[in-house]
């Protein structure tokens, strides 16, 4: 069963375990499928499982206290597999944004290309590893998309419910590949612009980490009704999630994020951090930065200047009051009536967790 929860317990441990379990138990069992088709996949459902064990649980959470918040149970094992089963749609968008930027590295360890890559590289197989890397994690994310769907459906409820949940775990799954091309085609456009990077951030992050899964508990629990009472919550805080991300992805440590400092400059991302920079550096620094802004073997120094420009230009302070503003407006939206009491608190407890956080 899922465990309930208590004022002791944080938001995101209160459906955790389960999840862990309910991701375990699917993992064990679909191996064995896998496996039968042939030895030679152990390595694949490796990297799967590997991605699959890490991450901060976030969309499961906030489906959950989508599902309390609209009266659910606390303690049910339906709504932590179908809360179990957006770690797979996580995985398979990790696994492919981590192929599209060419990373290094995921959460301190090889990216699943990078893994796989190596893996190619130590047996002397013919052709090109980083190639075969790609492709193998291609694959590798599309599986974890189909497992997302197929854990979904399977997740215990009546078809009647699944049916009512559908639109909006449907939703999700669109509007997160529609805001990575975005993401995508405003690094290629070299956007500078706030509203682009805006509206990347409410399509890739903010409905698909805190909107959609609050949608899909509250459908689970028969309150579709709560959708707007969830979108004036979820869209601000995924707003300031993404925002915090953003500067962690400059400024944060790499033995906390797991990823290299600087990292986003180096692969040129247009967030709103950079259009904020842009918007307010004198032209020669913000031509300067605009040269270094994609190098893939930007200096560590060059990362400084660009860092300290940043900081100069009053970018970062902007981007931190946007961040308190945005994590204001979801407090606000938690006094609606609306809402069951027993969920208040830990959504209260979630905009913290998710806009204070180091990594």
């Amino acid at each position: 069963m899922a465990p309930s929860s208590s004022s002791s317990v944080s938001p995101v441990a209160a459906i955790r375990s389960a999840v862990d379990r309910e991701l375990a138990a699917f993992c064990a069992d679909h191996r064995a499928q896998v496996l039968a088709i042939g030895d030679e996949l152990a390595p694949a459902m490796d990297a799967l499982e590997a991605m699959i064990a890490g991450g901060k649980r976030l969309r499961p959470t906030f489906l959950y206290w989508g599902w309390r918040g609209a009266g659910g149970a606390a303690e049910d094992d339906r709504v932590a597999r179908a809360a179990a089963a957006l770690e797979f749609l996580q995985a398979c968008a990790l696994i492919h944004d981590d192929v599209i930027d060419n990373s290094d590295t995921r959460r301190g360890l090889p990216a699943t290309h990078k893994r796989l890559a190596a893996l190619h590289a130590d047996h002397g197989w013919g052709g090109d590893a980083d190639e075969f890397g790609q492709g193998a994690a291609v694959l590798i994310g599309d599986l974890c998309l189909v497992w997302s769907d197929e854990m979904f459906q399977g997740s215990g409820f009546e078809q009647d419910t699944l049916l009512g949940a559908r639109p909006a775990f449907d939703a999700m799954r669109t509007e997160v590949m529609a805001g990575q091309y975005l993401d995508t085609l405003e690094q290629v456009r070299g956007t500078e612009s706030r509203e682009a990077a805006l509206r990347v951030m409410r399509y890739k992050a903010a409905k698909y980490t805190v909107e959609r899964p609050l949608h899909v508990g509250a459908a689970l629990a028969g309150r579709a009704d709560l959708e707007a009472v969830y979108t004036a919550y979820g869209i601000p805080l995924g707003v300031a999630f993404q925002l915090r991300d953003d500067v962690l992805g400059v400024f944060g440590d790499p033995g906390t994020t797991g990823k290299p400092a600087g990292d986003d400059l180096r692969e040129g991302k247009r967030t709103l951090i950079v259009a904020e920079t842009l918007a307010r550096a004198e032209a020669a620094d913000g031509e300067r930065f605009r040269s270094l802004l994609g190098v893939p073997d930007l200096s560590a120094d060059s990362v400084a200047w660009m860092c300290s420009l940043i900081e100069r230009s009053g970018a970062l302070n902007a981007c931190e009051k946007m961040i308190e503003g945005y994590a204001q407006e979801a407090v606000t939206a938690l006094e609606s009536p609306e809402l069951e009491d027993a969920a208040r608190g830990p959504l209260r407890e979630l905009v913290v967790a998710a806009t204070a956080r180091t990594h």
